[in-house]
């Protein structure tokens, strides 16, 4: 391991812009907007040159305060976390550069604290994956949660309340999380991820190590929104404004997702949850079960944004059977579908946000004939939808690939049929989007035609502010489907190798 001050300051960076932001915005809130502009490009930066070196030569670990573990709090930069960071640090300045307005639903002028929250969910986003001890793994959980809940809440009424059902539901969900990590310290005396690998060497067939096995699960389940523990997710996605809908679901649920993935295959003594508790095979049945609940659901949906959050209760369920199938080709696919994932439904969330400013309508009847109108949004759209369906080169088709080899390397066959299955179903909702805003004609359907001269529909492309993210997020998944097995060789496969052995 290399000290270095890289792993402290990705949460440090955003922590710090969020204060400066935060008193800023009280004079200027665009200027505000800057200054997170600013503060994740670091990020991103840090984050890039962080994996670089991680992969090169080692983790990269900073003791803070000069205590070094299991005496004091690390900050630790492995491939597997700067992958994360730099995941976040991407997908964070999508969503600090779309506009205000359209990404938050306010007006710049009246957003005067709206960016410092983005911020501060960064920054506990980014706290998550450089953790080195659970319970400040467990302290940056609180602050991304709490500052999603305040930002869930800018879609109105129904925001609202779909933001305090979550605020229940998340509180529960953490304290499930540090209840188990209290059974931890109390059975080991420790709380740093390293040395808890050590002590609980000799203590698998403890009762206390299972119960907090479960509890944790539990937990991480709750926050990456594991089919049945999803129940707040479909509603807060969909009220959500854009920008927040695409931010939750591009990587607040993916860090839970990382955080699980690192407690189970890092922390806990190897091949614990793998040999003795049947953990990861009730992850794998889970994850089927939300595969299929969350794709017939998504199917019945009339609201663009509804059926996107429904369909990310289905991703969410490839991940969880990734990481149950506990092998290297399934865990790839997991690792592999974070990032595809992240970008196929940033993408589509900020579709959305310009369909809904362009056409003033979530209603997917209503979008029949916006094809032809807004041919750049809409191609970004389609590009990410055939990706969610898994057709090639497009991302998603490597990471569903993944998983299918891993479930057939283990004999799941069952597994790999409901996968394989699970993109009918992502045909038919996205092909039934596609087909009406590509070939539908507004007057055959009843349709919105707008007030333009003559009665000619008055839809038209949004500014390029607008389409930008989606232009770049829509070609992006072809080039993660091209450039994918670099990805693996270099990051995912020695990062599996690592946490299976």
């Amino acid at each position: 391991m290399t000290r270095s001050a890289v792993p402290a300051l990705l949460p440090v960076v955003p922590f710090v812009g969020a204060a400066v932001a935060a008193m800023v915005a009280v004079v200027s809130p665009r200027v505000a907007r800057w200054i997170a502009v600013v503060a994740v490009a670091v990020v991103t930066v840090l984050a890039a040159w962080g994996l670089a070196r991680s992969v090169e030569s080692g983790p990269l670990v900073h003791p803070m305060g000069g205590w070094a573990a299991p005496f004091g709090i690390e900050y630790v930069l492995d491939p597997l976390s700067a992958f994360i960071a730099l995941l976040i640090g991407v997908i964070g300045l999508f969503v600090v550069l779309y506009p205000t307005r359209v990404g938050f639903g306010i007006e710049p002028e009246r957003g005067v604290f709206l960016h410092a929250i983005v911020l501060l969910l960064l920054g506990g986003l980014l706290g998550v994956a450089v953790a080195g001890d659970l319970f400040n793994l467990f302290v940056s959980l609180e602050i991304y949660s709490i500052a999603s809940y305040a930002l869930i809440a800018l879609g109105g009424p129904a925001a609202a309340v779909a933001s305090y059902r979550y605020l229940l539901i998340g509180t529960v969900g953490s304290s499930l999380y540090l209840l188990g990590v209290g059974f931890i310290y109390f059975t080991t005396g420790t709380l740093g991820m390293d040395s808890v690998t050590t002590t609980l060497g000799g203590l698998t067939g403890s009762p206390t190590t299972a119960a907090a096995t479960a509890l944790v699960v539990m937990g991480l389940g709750t926050k990456m929104a594991v089919f049945p523990l999803h129940v707040w997710l479909p509603d807060a996605h969909s009220h959500a404004p854009p920008a927040v809908a695409a931010l939750l679901a591009a990587v607040q649920v993916k860090v839970a997702a990382y955080a699980l993935i690192r407690i189970l295959l890092d922390v806990f003594p190897p091949r614990y949850v793998i040999d003795d508790l049947p953990v990861l095979d009730l992850l794998v049945w889970f994850g089927l079960a939300g595969v299929v609940v969350g794709s017939v659901i998504a199917i019945r949906q009339t609201d663009l944004k509804r059926l996107l959050a429904h369909s990310t209760v289905a991703q969410i369920g490839y991940i969880a059977v990734g990481i149950g199938l506990a092998n290297s080709q399934a865990l790839i696919g997991a690792l592999l579908h974070v990032v595809n994932h992240a970008a196929m439904k940033a993408c589509l969330f900020f579709a959305a946000g310009a369909i809904l400013e362009q056409a003033r309508t979530k209603k997917i009847p209503e979008m029949t004939g916006l094809g032809p109108r807004m041919p750049w949004t809409m191609a970004g759209f389609t590009l990410a939808a055939i990706s969610m369906i898994g057709l090639p080169p497009t991302a998603g088709f490597f990471s569903k690939w993944y998983l299918v080899s891993g479930a057939v390397e283990t004999g799941n066959w069952f597994v790999a049929v409901v996968i394989v299955g699970s993109s009918v179903f992502t045909l038919v909702y996205f092909l039934r989007v596609l087909e009406r805003i590509w070939f539908g004609t507004p007057e055959s359907s009843g349709a919105h035609t707008g007030d333009g001269p003559g009665g000619t529909p008055s839809v038209v492309e949004a500014r390029p502010a607008i389409v930008a993210p989606v232009a770049v997020l829509g070609i992006s998944v072809v080039v993660l489907g091209i450039v994918n097995f670099a990805i693996v060789r270099e990051v995912l496969d020695p990062v599996a190798i690592r946490l299976l052995n």
